[in-house]
């Protein structure tokens, strides 16, 4: 372990997810020190009610198998015209081993005929740190949008070359730069509320 470890707080980060975890280090820059996720602790069945649930059992998980204080989140898109679906449910949208292309298809599809007025959508992403003695911090970040009509750009993973901020400029995630997307998404705003909550340092 460096000395920089001594001097920030430790966390195990419960994704294995290399797009999610590449998001995360960034957002939360040198405040933490950010452990991986030991390659003998399983995925863990995300069957909560809530994105709440959902990152909270990942934490725990995580925090019982090292004893270390862990990070999770987990992530939603809601979509309005399909009454908020996939919700707590994106991540496998289009079945249990879906790829991101599957999930996106799946989506397009559903919402084929729809007109522009009625593809309003927003992601929201809830952030979780688990402490060993049970106690806990979580923040939310949510981004409003709308489905573009195909797919855009190449940047970014999941939902990203569909999903258009309202705040931007009228690319998707995936058209943007990270810092980009980074400066507007429901996961940067999660770790960023997170960071502050928890009076660490954030990202530049």
């Amino acid at each position: 372990m460096s000395d920089d470890d001594h001097a920030v707080p430790v966390f195990v980060l419960a994704t294995a997810n290399p797009d999610k975890t590449t998001e995360i280090a960034a957002i939360l820059g040198q405040g933490v020190a950010l452990r991986p996720r030991p390659s003998d602790v399983p995925e863990v069945v995300e069957d909560g009610e809530t994105l709440l649930d959902n990152a909270r059992l990942k934490a725990r998980a995580l925090v019982e198998a090292t004893g270390l204080p862990a990070i999770a989140d987990d992530t939603g898109l809601e979509v309005d015209a399909l009454g908020g679906r996939p919700g707590v449910y994106s991540a496998r949208y289009a079945g249990e081993d879906a790829t991101y292309a599957d999930n996106v298809d799946r989506l397009l599809e559903e919402l084929g005929g729809v007109p522009d007025a009625r593809r309003g959508a927003r992601f929201s992403t809830v952030a979780l740190a688990a402490f060993p003695d049970g106690s806990e911090v979580a923040a939310e970040g949510v981004v409003e949008g709308t489905i573009a009509d195909e797919a855009r750009g190449a940047a970014g993973f999941g939902y990203d070359p569909v999903f258009v901020p309202a705040e931007g400029d009228g690319r998707t995630f995936a058209e943007m730069t990270p810092d980009e997307k980074h400066a507007l998404s429901h996961r940067g705003r999660a770790f960023r509320s997170l960071a502050d909550r928890l009076g660490v340092d954030q990202a530049p």
